[in-house]
């Protein structure tokens, strides 16, 4: 199974998916297993992909405080 074709999106789906048919409880033991071990794979690339938007946001910010702006102000605009 190859991940890094996945949106972060579409992993999320069969992660859920994965959940839920495990959680139905109606799975043979070869089945569940190999369903826990996809879920194993999607949430550890789910987790790989946030860190990695995590770092890339706080690049971002560290930039921009660096340039003396900021994209988020909270001083009152004189109209």
């Amino acid at each position: 199974m190859d991940l890094s074709d996945l949106t972060f999106e579409d992993a999320l789906k069969r992660l859920e998916e994965n959940v839920l048919s495990l959680e139905k409880g109606d799975l043979g033991l070869d089945k569940s297993i190999m369903l826990y071990e996809e879920g194993i794979k999607y949430s550890d690339y789910l987790l790989k992909k946030l860190d990695s938007a995590e770092k890339r946001v706080e690049e971002l910010s560290a930039k921009n405080d660096g340039n003396g702006q900021s994209s988020l102000s909270t001083e009152p605009m004189n109209i």
